[in-house]
């Protein structure tokens, strides 16, 4: 099987050699998925509006890979701060609303670049060609 690089516009690494995501066969594995607005690539004040904007970046890296929210087994989530909990579930519910078919999840706590808050990367696996 060949691995292909995932790439979507206003959410790549810059000049660096990464791709957002990676995807060989059914799998498919992001790298750290940012809260940042991907069309300005302006990172937010507001921890809620970075965590809404993570899964919003987060929808555009799967379509971009040929997923969708139902492929995602398992996503990790980094915040910067214990006490930022509560700003994962409104993105989390809206994208996976099906308590009975939602993926895994765990929360780290750790410092993270600047001001951002909060970071996710996800692992699926996908049926189909890449689109």
């Amino acid at each position: 099987m060949t691995r292909i690089s995932i790439d979507v516009d206003g959410l790549t690494h810059g000049a660096l050699p990464i791709p957002t995501a990676s995807r060989i066969g059914p799998f498919l594995a992001t790298g750290g998925i940012r809260g940042v607005d991907p069309a300005t690539h302006a990172l937010p004040d507001d921890p809620q509006a970075q965590a809404d904007l993570m899964f919003d970046n987060l929808r555009l890296v799967l379509e971009a890979a040929g997923a969708a929210p139902g492929d995602v087994l398992k996503l990790t989530v980094w915040l910067c701060d214990g006490s930022l909990r509560p700003i994962v579930n409104p993105g989390w519910l809206r994208l996976f609303p099906d308590p009975a078919s939602r993926p895994a999840r765990h929360v780290l706590i750790q410092a993270l670049p600047g001001a951002m808050a909060i970071q996710c990367e996800a692992l699926a696996v996908v049926a189909g060609a890449v689109g």
